[in-house]
């Protein structure tokens, strides 16, 4: 079964050293009594949760899957999961970084960000249920009434209820203008909506005694396409005055996916006949309250791929140091053995270092992201807000795209390493195989993703936002640009920082004459941009790393030459990418369909 043991040493250093989260959180009103003391207690603790409780759940929890009685609609969890959930609300977990008006703790969004980690990389399925849930709360913290507020926010932030969102229907996902859900107004100001929903996640479950289902649908008199959609906050069970639970609500499972990979979640089809739901936010106006869910989600889904490239590759070195193959080509390195360990083979350490930079630099770049994130919602400067605001729907598509790429080939790369015990289910990579696959498709394609960094985050706006990101890299450059022992970083984040500016444009004047030129080059575009955010965050993890590394901390001689790494095997993938960008959309579009 494969172990893990929560990363803390790295966080520490990307929030300690890398961010001083403490400093920029305490400039902020609602962190200014924040402290490393308390930032790191949490830390441990989310960690033994993930480890002690979450772990050795999740191969089990795979091999189980969730169970539907199609006589009652009720779903059940794989064994020990409504347990683990119990403890998970018994230690206060769900109200980490909510409302302390609804009884959160008013912790920063970043310490939840690594709190998540932790647990996707303990259990990806089982962690699902209460990252539904949290993204639920901030869509109704958002846009909810003080009645949807008071009788939802509450129960979401303790935990004792869950949450999901529906928008996908069996004729229509990533293009939610197709919607065909109705929503009937009632005398009493409620909606009877009716419908059908599929690939919801955590849709139906016994972890917790309701769920609330957030709705995507129709109005009678709305408009076609995407304006002309509602939201609504429905229940599995009614809820009283008095907040009690009331009878039934007509929606319900009507069958379980059987899906590759996260078997212990359940991705449930989603029925709603006449269920009653109350409207969220203004009619026609639901893609706007939604999209809070949505991002956060995406923000979400990029976490999950970090958790999964952290725990798959702590086993693949645990089992590189372990597995004796072969003799190195130079020589035997371990003469008192019959053979030696694997990783002193070149190419199982460049599978290893694969995973370990893009772990590394992933959780970086999530965290400096999560930092922007709150400081949008809570510095008193209209202008910071503004700014952190931008940036972060900047950062968004990465995060979910780039890092969800690089989670399948690094656990892919981890399980390769395995050789044939690899493809075994009891030695748990496959698994990590399996779960990461799920990460590119939803919430959104990487392809999606990758048209809204380039059309909507880029292009919109001829390119403000990325540039503002831009000078915050070219000032670093500056700073360290004098620096000899930088060059090695420094020359390839200014090289990728110019070549981006220049990839931008071209884009940009071929895709006035023809837009789909955007659709043609955005998937390279964004793994480009990807890496020049990643460059920069290992640049910067570097120059920590030389200023330490003759301290006696092994910590930073292994962060530097993972540095090393990344800049001598990962980056150089940006002149294939540039290229194949350039080469447009003719090699694509050329072949009539009919040839196909």
């Amino acid at each position: 079964m494969p172990q893990y043991n929560p990363p803390l040493r790295d966080m520490q250093f990307v929030l300690h050293e890398l961010l001083h989260a403490v400093d920029e959180l305490k400039l902020l009103p609602a962190h200014a009594e924040i402290d490393e003391d308390t930032v790191n207690a949490v830390l441990e603790e989310g960690g033994k949760f993930a480890k002690e409780v979450l772990t050795p759940i999740n191969l089990s929890g795979d091999q189980e899957g969730c169970t539907l009685d199609k006589a009652t609609h009720e779903v059940k969890a794989p064994k020990g999961f409504k347990e683990a959930y119990a403890q998970y609300v018994e230690g206060g977990w769900p109200a980490l970084s909510c409302d302390p008006e609804y009884g959160g703790q008013g912790l920063p969004v970043l310490l939840n960000q690594f709190m998540y980690e932790m647990m996707n990389s303990a259990n990806q399925a089982w962690t699902m249920y209460p990252g539904l849930s949290h993204g639920a709360y901030e869509a109704l913290h958002a846009h909810g009434t003080p009645e949807q507020k008071s009788t939802y926010l509450p129960k979401l932030t303790s935990g004792v209820w869950t949450g999901t969102m529906c928008l996908t229907e069996p004729h229509c996902g990533t293009d939610l203008g197709l919607l065909r859900s109705k929503a009937e107004p009632q005398a009493d100001g409620s909606y009877k909506i009716t419908g059908q929903k599929i690939f919801i996640s955590a849709g139906e479950h016994d972890l917790a005694e309701n769920i609330i289902h957030l709705v995507l649908a129709r109005l009678p008199d709305a408009p076609q396409g995407s304006k002309g959609i509602s939201l609504f906050v429905v229940p599995k069970f009614k809820v009283n005055a008095d907040g009690s639970l009331g009878e039934r609500n007509p929606v319900y499972c009507g069958g379980l996916e059987h899906k590759m990979g996260i078997h212990g979640n359940a991705t449930a089809q989603i029925v709603l006949d006449g269920a009653v739901g109350t409207l969220v936010g203004q009619p026609n106006k639901g893609l706007q309250a939604m999209f809070v869910m949505m991002n956060a989600a995406r923000l979400g889904v990029g976490n999950q791929s970090l958790g999964l490239t952290e725990v798959a590759y702590q086993n693949a070195v645990v089992y590189a140091k372990d597995r004796i193959q072969m003799r190195a080509l130079s020589g035997p390195k371990a003469p008192d053995k019959a053979a030696d360990p694997i990783i002193v083979h070149p190419d199982v350490r460049k599978m290893l270092l694969t995973a370990r930079a893009f772990a590394e630099g992933g959780r970086a770049l999530s965290a400096y992201t999560a930092l922007q994130l709150d400081k949008a919602l809570s510095s008193d400067d209209a202008d910071e807000r503004k700014a952190c605001e931008d940036e972060v729907a900047l950062l968004t598509p990465i995060i979910k795209a780039f890092i969800s790429d690089n989670a399948w080939i690094a656990t892919s790369h981890c399980m390769q390493v395995f050789g044939g015990h690899g493809y075994i289910h009891e030695w748990g990579m496959e698994q990590f195989v399996r779960d990461s696959r799920i990460n590119m498709t939803y919430e959104g394609t990487n392809t999606v993703q990758s048209l809204d960094l380039l059309g909507r985050k880029i292009l919109a706006n001829n390119g403000a936002t990325l540039k503002k990101f831009g000078k915050k890299i070219a000032e670093f450059v500056e700073e360290e640009g004098t620096s000899e022992a930088m060059q090695e970083f420094i020359n390839p984040l200014a090289d990728i920082g110019d070549k981006v500016t220049k990839l931008t444009t071209e884009i940009g004047m071929k895709a006035f004459q023809n837009p789909d030129e955007v659709g043609a080059a955005a998937v390279d575009y964004l793994r480009v941009v990807g890496h020049l955010c990643f460059a920069y965050m290992w640049a910067r993890m570097a120059k920590l790393a030389l200023e330490k590394k003759d301290g006696g901390d092994p910590f930073y001689t292994a962060k530097l030459s993972t540095a090393r790494f990344y800049f001598a095997k990962l980056l150089p993938e940006t002149a294939s990418l540039i290229r194949t960008a350039r080469a447009g959309l003719n090699p694509l579009m050329e072949m009539d369909e009919a040839l196909f």
